[in-house]
C-alpha cells in the first residue's frame, strides 16, 4: 500500500462520521426546539388560564376590585407574550443553529444568546409585578 491510498481510505470515514456528527447535532438541534414549544405552549396556557378563571371569578362576584382585575390581567397578558416571545426566539435560534451545522467550513464554535437566560430573567420581572400587585391589593382590603 502506498501512503496516496491509505490517506484515501481513511476519507470517506471521516465523511461518514462528520456526516454522523452533523445529524446528531441536527436531532439534538430539533429536541430542543420541540423542548421549547413545550414550555411556550405552557406558558401561553398559563396565561389564558389564569385570565378564564379571572373573568368567571368575576362574573360571579358583584364587589371586585378594578385595580386586581387590570393587575391580573397585565399579568396574563404578560405569560402570553413572554410565551410568543420565546417561541419565536426559539424557532431563529433553531434555524441559525441548522445553518451552523450545514456550513462546509470547519466548526468553529460561537456560543448563542441564551434563550433560557431571557425567559428567566422575563419571568422574574412577571413574578415581581405579580408580587407587587397581590401585596397593593392586600393593602388596600
Amino acid at each position: 500500500m502506498s501512503q496516496g491510498q491509505s490517506s484515501s481510505q481513511k476519507s470517506p470515514v471521516t465523511d461518514a462520521n462528520t456526516e454522523l456528527a452533523k445529524e446528531r447535532n441536527r436531532i439534538a438541534a430539533e429536541r430542543t426546539l420541540m423542548a421549547w414549544i413545550r414550555t411556550c405552549l405552557a406558558l401561553i396556557s398559563f396565561g389564558f388560564g389564569i385570565d378564564k378563571i379571572v373573568a368567571v371569578l368575576r362574573s360571579q362576584q358583584r364587589g371586585y376590585s378594578p385595580h386586581a382585575v387590570t393587575s391580573t390581567r397585565l399579568v396574563s397578558l404578560s405569560f402570553i407574550l413572554l410565551g410568543l416571545f420565546a417561541l419565536g426566539a426559539a424557532a431563529i435560534q433553531h434555524q441559525r443553529a441548522l445553518n451552523h451545522i450545514q456550513r462546509p467550513v470547519g466548526y468553529r464554535y460561537s456560543p448563542p444568546w441564551s434563550i433560557g437566560l431571557a425567559v428567566a430573567i422575563a419571568l422574574l420581572l412577571i413574578g415581581a409585578f405579580a408580587f407587587i400587585a397581590v401585596l397593593i391589593g392586600s393593602i388596600s382590603y
